[in-house]
């Protein structure tokens, strides 16, 4: 076995770093309660796997070499990064850190939860970045999670991944959201009959594999909506509906921010239509990382506030 494949443990780590500072066998066997052959025996393994005297006999005794001066440094920082591991997670302080964080959302939450987030995000970690990701149909995030360049993906599926770690972020009435003089705004006119009639705006689905979950409960019932026109982004939909017949169906609290700043409306959509199920996701590998942990909780808090805010003004407004 060559010297650069020698095996070498912590046990000589150590060995080393004392025999440096007390410059005697005899002394370094008294510090770490081991016996002088001991000692000795480690020694004379160091000086094979390093090909170096380690130490050297002069006129005041033993000295350490120059090799084993650089060693010893080496051999600090290992058996520190070592004894960090050993140790556990380490303490996050979103205070002092500077971390980036990668996050990748749809554009179907509301406005306001990215908001919410910065602000809670700016408050406890002043230092640290949030880099804010799209989704699309062509962006893979699974593998984006498992290689580290995304730490969180937030969507909702109608069958989460089981491959991946999740946890219910919140669950949201879906609405029915048209302009105000479309006939099925009047209070009672949106049965499935005329849902299924209606002339819809459609969201692009942003997983090739997924099929929403409006298109899933239609399946159910083996039926399927028109799909009028087809967006990209979710947030140019409401737009689309002023002065028209178009129908969107979306969450709740998406669907309350454009009643309030266009001339929309929002009733429920038909009776058996299941709720939105908002989820984060996470990969194994930060599952235990006291930093993910603390953004996790952060959305978590905020999402919680989305839950129902305007549920009232909803049904006010259906009636």
């Amino acid at each position: 076995m060559s010297r650069s494949h020698a095996p070498i443990d912590t046990y000589l780590l150590r060995v080393l770093v004392a025999l440096v500072a007390e410059r005697s066998v005899s002394r370094v066997a008294v510090r770490m309660n081991q016996t002088q052959p001991a000692i000795s025996t480690a020694l004379r393994r160091l000086r094979e796997v390093f090909a170096d005297p380690i130490l050297v006999r002069e006129r005041s005794g033993m000295v350490p070499t120059e090799r084993a001066l650089q060693l010893r440094d080496r051999a600090r920082g290992a058996l520190l990064e070592i004894d960090r591991m050993l140790s556990g997670p380490e303490q996050f302080e979103p205070a002092s850190s500077a971390m980036t964080f990668h996050l990748a959302l749809p554009d179907y939450l509301a406005m306001s939860f990215l908001a919410d987030v910065t602000t809670r995000f700016r408050a406890e970690a002043p230092h640290a970045r949030l880099v804010v990701h799209p989704l699309s149909v062509t962006y893979d995030y699974e593998r984006a999670l498992a290689q580290g360049e995304l730490d969180i993906v937030i969507g909702n599926w109608p069958q989460p991944p089981d491959r991946l770690h999740l946890s219910l972020l919140l669950e949201d009435d879906l609405m029915c959201l048209m302009g105000k003089n479309n006939p099925l705004a009047a209070k009672g006119a949106m049965t499935m009959e005329r849902y299924i009639a209606a002339r819809h705006v459609v969201p692009t689905p942003y997983a090739a594999s997924q099929r929403g979950v409006v298109e899933t409960h239609l399946a159910t019932l083996r039926q399927t909506r028109e799909a009028c026109i087809a967006v990209p982004y979710f947030t140019v939909a409401p737009h689309l509906l002023v002065g028209t017949d178009l129908v969107f169906t979306t969450a709740r609290h998406f669907a309350m921010q454009f009643v309030d700043t266009l001339p929309l409306v929002a009733v429920p959509a038909p009776q058996g239509f299941p709720r939105m199920r908002f989820y984060q996701l996470w990969h194994d590998r930060s599952q235990h990382e006291p930093a993910h942990r603390w953004l996790r909780g952060i959305l978590a808090a905020v999402a919680s506030g989305l839950a129902r805010p305007d549920a009232a003004a909803a049904d006010a407004q259906a009636a």
